[in-house]
């Protein structure tokens, strides 16, 4: 099934594919009424984004204006990668480099390149150059084993000898090992310890720690003569946010600090997060929560705010992150829900429980899922494989392996079951069924049944589906706006307009076959 990349980080490889001389390709030009407002012959077109048309006849690619005529030929012969802003071409197995405004940056001669925002590292050989968008400047950088852009922007080389920075102001310095950690710093380990290096390739943190670990975003854990250190590094300065003499470790991606060696404070990635006494364990539940156990049996849940959602309560072994003031929570092997202040509401004597959406939870009981009230009582019956939570009224069920949807009164939404059915990030859902693909709108209305190779909305009351290899356009009541006859459709949103490519077979007039056997004479 097809799917919608993000606009601006798209990747992705085309390849050309030879019609022969018998047929070309031309599109029919609609505006969003579906008006024919112009045709276009004999050629193919692409969108690299929502303003970047591309042509690659006669694998001779031209960026095209919005009325889809060429304005810049671009030399290579096929398109390799668009990471905005850089167009990566290929020609015979090497590539080149284009800004997406046109301009040409490296030929297409080189075994590799590497992208980051406003820079470009090529490869020839063992020689590597580089491109830097502000000083509009290409320089060979030298021979090196091999070289990638950090992430901080700087190049890091290999040697034999080690690592370089050929963009620092000591290109020829060796460093023992280099690692791109953060979008401020790099990490750097030698015989003196480790340290952080920016941009400029300047040391931040001198290398003298004894360790150093990248936690998430610009925070690290480091140590250092018995000393316990958390680091906000940014470009320009690194600083200690936390230091101790305590003992802290990472354990299960959680940050605790031991005084006297009794568990005391649960840590966050710049300094105290929970500090209290008593503590025996804590377990993350996902990124933004923590079981906290406690040595006299209590268990609350803690968020990554150092809010307690549910205080640390007696009879619980554990405690899952909720909603509507409910949580779902386990004693004895089962499950029930809790308040805000531990007490249980409704009862644990469920195999597994979920989170309250819309007043109803599904819950487990018997070996199936059915939904109960916000006060425990059974609304749907357990009779389901799975239950999803509800969404605008509907939820997803599973039986016997296949799916249908059903609204808060358990009613079942479609007249037979699919083997799949998912919500899309437009509050759609997406069924299929034996490899086809269909849509059913936010309300629970089917558009379309699973018949279609693949289904992607395209704004309100345009879908673009896909059968037997060929593609149409349908509305939100199934209706047919264009018929599923094309090669392939086009939405180019910024120019308002959506091309329908198909294939016709050029009509040879008698002249033009007495000017061939011409030729042949």
């Amino acid at each position: 099934m097809s799917t919608v990349t993000g606009k601006w980080a798209l990747a992705f490889s085309l390849l050309i594919a030879s019609l022969g001389s018998a047929f070309a390709q031309m599109y029919e030009v609609y505006n969003p009424q579906l008006e024919l407002i112009q045709k276009i012959n004999n050629d193919h077109i692409f969108l690299l984004s929502e303003s970047i048309r591309v042509s690659d006849k006669d694998q001779h690619l031209k960026l095209l204006n919005p009325n889809y005529e060429p304005f810049l030929e671009l030399e290579g012969s096929s398109i390799y990668q668009y990471l905005s802003p850089w167009i990566l071409v290929e020609q015979d197995g090497k590539l080149g480099a284009y800004h997406e405004y046109g301009e040409l940056i490296m030929k297409p001669d080189y075994d590799h390149i590497d992208t980051r925002y406003n820079e470009l590292l090529g490869k020839k050989g063992n020689t590597f150059y580089h491109y830097d968008i502000g000083s509009k400047t290409l320089q060979a950088l030298g021979s090196f084993q091999e070289a990638h852009i950090a992430k901080n922007g700087q190049i890091i080389a290999k040697t034999p000898a080690g690592y370089q920075l050929p963009l620092s102001d000591s290109p020829q310095q060796v460093y023992q090992h280099l690692e791109s950690v953060s979008n401020g710093t790099i990490l750097s380990h030698g015989s003196s310890g480790y340290g952080l290096i920016n941009r400029e390739g300047e040391y931040i943190l001198a290398p003298v720690l004894d360790t150093l670990q990248h936690l998430e975003d610009e925070f690290f854990f480091g140590y250092n003569e018995n000393q316990y250190m958390l680091i906000k590094a940014t470009e320009d300065d690194a600083k200690i946010e936390y230091s101790s003499y305590h003992k802290i470790i990472v354990k299960n991606d959680v940050i605790l600090e031991y005084i006297h060696g009794r568990l005391r404070r649960i840590m966050k990635n710049d300094g105290i997060l929970l500090d209290i006494m008593g503590m025996a364990d804590v377990v993350r539940i996902d990124a933004d929560h923590y079981n906290v156990y406690f040595k006299n049996g209590k268990v609350g849940l803690l968020d990554s705010k150092g809010i307690w959602q549910v205080v640390p309560a007696d009879s619980i072994t554990a405690i899952q992150p909720g909603n509507e003031e409910r949580f779902g929570a386990l004693q004895d092997r089962h499950y029930g829900y809790v308040n805000r202040a531990g007490k249980w509401i409704i009862p644990h004597q469920y195999e597994g429980t979920k989170k309250f959406s819309e007043g109803l939870a599904a819950v487990k009981d018997h070996g199936a899922w059915g939904y109960i009230d916000s006060h425990g009582s059974m609304i749907i019956p357990a009779q389901y494989d799975d239950a999803s939570e509800f969404h605008n009224g509907l939820a997803i069920v599973k039986k016997d392996g296949n799916a249908n949807l059903i609204d808060r009164s358990g009613k079942e939404i479609l007249k037979e079951y699919y083997q799949h059915i998912a919500l899309s990030d437009d509050h759609y859902y997406i069924t299929e069924n034996n490899g086809s693909f269909g849509m059913i709108d936010p309300t629970g209305k089917e558009i379309v049944t699973p018949t279609f190779q693949s289904v992607r909305r395209e704004g309100y009351d345009k879908i673009i589906v896909q059968k037997n290899g060929r593609f149409g356009i349908i509305n939100e009541t199934g209706e047919a706006l264009l018929p599923v006859y094309y090669q392939d459709i086009i939405i180019d949103n910024s120019n308002q307009k959506i091309l329908a490519e198909d294939i016709y077979k050029p009509i040879i007039t008698e002249d033009d076959s007495k000017k061939k056997r011409k030729k042949k004479d």
